[in-house]
């Protein structure tokens, strides 16, 4: 079977399609460059592009003119590097294993230095191949996840043989509540940065997140890096969200039914007909991103028209209550929608309890993936 005619297979065999617009990922990131203009805008990729596809994301936001390129893992830049060209560069926010920093000097990919130990195995690879090599410096102001601690920096900088062979790009924190313009947290980790920077002047400033960006000019630094609103997700709790939509989700329908007053429905029966009600059953449940907490809570629409989950959410199918639309609308093979222009990230989110991250980075391979390119817009 050739590639295509398996692709071909594919698509018409998925339970539900998965629409990836880059025209409007594109549109995100420079309305994001545009306010953080004069500096440098980079892109965080990690979780294969917030479970988008870096394959396909990544050339998108190059050609945007993206050059700075965040991951999580090194293994996540070893699967980034062939799909960008050899002036990009990729920075990899863990840090590195012991082991594999031969292989990411050769790569060429830029570690960020989150410890003392981490800092001496680059150092000695350095030395070992008697070069510069480049590196990002993180300081832990306040998250307590990633960073040197104060006294780690404190030593660093007090004994400077510990840095050689490494330059020092890029010094670097995280925002723990960004996302909280009026959080205190923002204000004190600020102060501890500027702190941080002042001892090492020579080194560009990266702070900024995506909420960090709209936090105002002293977040921002040399080189902001958004992560979740370039794929169109909030940067701001509780404000209007100023980015563009990216991704919509439409699953079948498998079949569709109408049960009396007193049917149970779905797993433990967690929910009882009340009356007379037609449902529908969708492909698709949490092993494809639907979390189990949408039970009972979430919803899909056909149009302007909720269609609330009803029972619990299962492995591979939810069952909506469609007594709403009128009897025959649906049947097999429709398109309902659980993301679009009617339910947001936030929504679904919010109906499940978690956050738009989790709800993007869990969405399943069984969708077909449609993508929408910025010339075809």
């Amino acid at each position: 079977m050739t590639t295509d005619v398996q692709s071909d297979i594919e698509g018409r065999a998925a339970c539900g399609v998965l629409t990836i617009d880059l025209g409007a990922l594109v549109a995100n990131y420079r309305q994001l460059s545009q306010r953080n203009a004069p500096e440098r805008t980079a892109a965080v990729v990690k979780a294969d592009a917030y479970g988008l596809g870096v394959a396909e994301v990544a050339p998108a936001l190059y050609a945007a003119g993206c050059r700075d390129f965040f991951v999580a893992h090194f293994i996540e830049a070893v699967r980034l590097k062939p799909h960008l060209p050899a002036d990009a560069r990729i920075l990899v926010l863990n840090g590195l294993m012991p082991g594999s920093e031969a292989d990411c000097a050769d790569l060429g990919v830029v570690p960020v230095l989150n410890s003392l130990e981490q800092v001496a195995n680059w150092s000695a690879t350095a030395k070992s191949r008697g070069a510069i090599l480049p590196a990002a410096l993180q300081a832990d102001t306040g998250m307590s996840r990633l960073g040197l601690e104060p006294q780690e920096l404190e030593t660093l900088l007090a004994e400077p043989h510990r840095l050689d062979g490494v330059h020092i790009d890029i010094v670097m924190s995280h925002l723990a509540c960004g996302d909280e313009p009026a959080h205190g947290a923002n204000a004190r980790q600020l102060e501890r940065m500027r702190a941080v920077r002042a001892r090492l002047p020579d080194a560009k400033l990266s702070f900024a997140n995506s909420a960090g960006i709209f936090l105002g000019d002293d977040f921002r630094g040399d080189v902001a890096r958004p992560g979740i609103a370039l794929y169109g997700g909030a940067p701001l709790a509780g404000s209007d969200n100023p980015m563009r939509q990216v991704v919509r989700l439409e699953v079948g329908v498998v079949q569709t039914r109408t049960v009396q007053a007193g049917a149970e429905v779905g797993y433990g029966a967690s929910f009882v007909a009340k009356s007379e009600m037609r449902l529908a059953t969708i492909a698709a449940g949490y092993a494809d991103g639907l979390p189990r907490h949408l039970s009972n809570a979430g919803a899909a629409y056909l149009g302007n028209v909720r269609l609330p989950i009803v029972g619990r959410v299962s492995m591979d199918s939810i069952i909506l209550d469609v007594t709403a639309l009128p009897a025959g609308t649906l049947k097999l093979g429709d398109m309902v929608e659980l993301i679009g222009p009617h339910q947001t990230l936030e929504m679904i989110a919010s109906d499940a309890g978690t956050i738009s991250y989790e709800i993007l980075t869990s969405l399943g391979r069984r969708y077909r993936r449609r993508y929408l390119s910025p010339a075809a817009r």
